[in-house]
């Protein structure tokens, strides 16, 4: 059976569809059968950051309502045979979307994935619930600002209480935190809440910081998951979060102010 990863936050714009596409990529890139969903209804961005966009012929919806089957709607990455992309529907609202309807194309997909990403709209409308209902895994994506937070707790909330899991008194979803867009200059000079504060607050297993960087925006444009840029922060950030998910030991090397560390060195001659 599959693992069903979650990609969530309460707040828009945090990095889920960066992130999605990132560890979809990764997993992939490790060996594992890959397929990443974007739940995104009405607003279909991850065909984009995937670079498939004038590939999409079906859609999850299709999928849902019959309309194609699931192997006519998912789209084969043309850098890793082992990663799949099932788009969302952009003509659709999120009503689209049922229980039902997606408990079944997950199960489909349980029977050949080995991992399966589903990449969350932000906060919690029917598209977001039903993405967290299923997972097995959340990965909770926030910034290190109180709003975004304070959103990511109030996630915390259903995540342990409305999904599958806590339904049939099963384990628990197991919830990883992944810190987007942090930067510890800032966190000095008291514009951004340190990593020990995002903890402090949301006592999440810390599997990633991802620090802030242009190769974020410029992958996104070129319809490239970040991932892929091995010489960016960002880029070895996401191989680092992958490795760690997986079992591997990695220190996190983005929380530290490399500045002022070479400063330190500087000063100290």
């Amino acid at each position: 059976m599959a693992r069903i990863i979650v990609v969530t936050s309460g707040k828009g714009g945090v990095g889920k569809t960066t992130t999605s596409s990132a560890v979809a990529m990764g997993l992939a890139k490790k060996g594992h059968k890959t397929a990443v969903i974007d739940f995104d209804v009405g607003l279909r961005n991850l065909d984009l950051i995937m670079g498939c966009e004038r590939r999409v012929v079906y859609d999850f919806v299709n999928v849902i309502n019959g309309e194609a089957t699931l192997n006519q709607a998912l789209i084969k990455d043309k850098r890793c045979n082992n990663l799949y992309i099932l788009p969302a529907s952009q003509t659709r609202d999120k009503d689209a979307l049922t229980q039902e309807g997606v408990g079944k194309v997950l199960d489909e997909l349980s029977k050949g994935f080995k991992y399966i990403i589903c990449d969350s709209p932000a906060g919690i409308e029917r598209g977001a619930n039903l993405a967290m209902y299923f997972a097995d895994d959340a990965f909770v994506v926030t910034n290190p600002e109180v709003s975004s937070v304070r959103d990511s707790d109030r996630m915390l909330g259903i995540l342990s209480s409305k999904s599958r899991r806590a339904e049939e008194g099963k384990e628990p979803i197991k919830e990883y935190l992944l810190l987007s867009r942090y930067s510890p200059e800032r966190v000095k000079l008291g514009e951004m809440l340190s990593v020990d504060d995002v903890q402090d607050i949301l006592s999440l297993h810390l599997l990633g910081v991802i620090p802030e960087s242009k190769s974020v925006l410029n992958a996104s444009n070129s319809g490239t998951p970040v991932i892929l840029d091995e010489k960016s922060d960002a880029g070895q950030a996401y191989a680092d979060i992958v490795a760690r998910y997986l079992g591997e030991d990695k220190p996190h090397r983005f929380i530290e102010d490399k500045k002022g560390l070479f400063g330190k060195l500087f000063r100290s001659r």
